[in-house]
């Protein structure tokens, strides 16, 4: 994912927007699962209560405000790279500050910045789907404390219902500029082996990962992989 300036289009503009006009509220339930309704929560993470949390790719901080509120950490920052979700997302949940602390940044350099800082690293089809795992893996190990946990959902299988990949390769998804025009951006949809064997590559330990099968039938749904690994000591 490349940093966003003011020559790059945000693509991540319209994301998001007409939740934001009619539901300012925090979100009372956490969920890791493609269509948001059901599956495991927050208690994935483990315990909260004084730990630094960064959230990856965080759009407009729902998550990242759930558990600011309910779950005690010391700090969670909510990193996003685009300046339309950084927008938002201080519009709706700035008043958490400063438990809750809302940048705009690209996840690697805010990573890179942050060595030694974090307790637990998430993201809920954000940053991790969208940046490259040989960048961002790394990354995250770097900026964790030993023994701290790495926990993502993803895509189990692209929404057109072909497999996720064999490598890490990524596949062009649709988007679309600020302006409406149609583009297309980066999307890692990785097996769970893959997910595996990169993040044992890249300083992790006690790797699992669980399909969580979709809970609605129809066009775009899909399983979720949950993944979680710590970093080595």
């Amino acid at each position: 994912m490349r940093r966003v300036t003011t020559t790059t289009a945000d693509l991540w503009h319209h994301y998001g927007r007409t939740r934001a006009q009619r539901d300012r509220s925090v979100p009372e339930s956490f969920h890791w699962i493609w269509s948001q309704d059901g599956g495991p929560g927050a208690e994935v993470l483990g315990d909260l209560s004084g730990r630094v949390v960064g959230d990856l790719g965080a759009g407009a901080a729902r998550h990242a405000a759930h558990l600011a509120t309910y779950h005690e950490p010391a700090r969670i920052t909510a990193v996003d790279a685009s300046p339309a979700q950084h927008t938002m997302a201080t519009d709706l949940y700035g008043h958490l500050a400063p438990r809750l602390h809302i940048v705009r940044s690209d996840v690697v350099p805010h990573l890179h910045a942050m060595a030694d800082t974090y307790d637990v690293l998430y993201s809920v089809f954000g940053a991790v789907d969208f940046t490259d795992p040989r960048d961002l893996l790394p990354a995250a190990a770097l900026a964790l404390r030993p023994g701290g946990r790495l926990v993502f959902s993803g895509l189990g299988h692209y929404l057109n219902g072909a497999p996720a990949q064999l490598d890490v390769v990524p596949a062009d998804v649709a988007a679309k500029t600020p302006d409406g025009a149609p583009t297309t951006m980066h999307r890692w949809v990785l097996q769970a082996q893959v997910w595996t064997k990169a993040l044992d590559a890249y300083g992790f330990t006690r790797i699992s990962v669980d399909v969580l099968p979709a809970t609605t039938e129809g066009p775009r749904t899909a399983d979720t992989l949950l993944v979680s690994a710590v970093r080595r000591a």
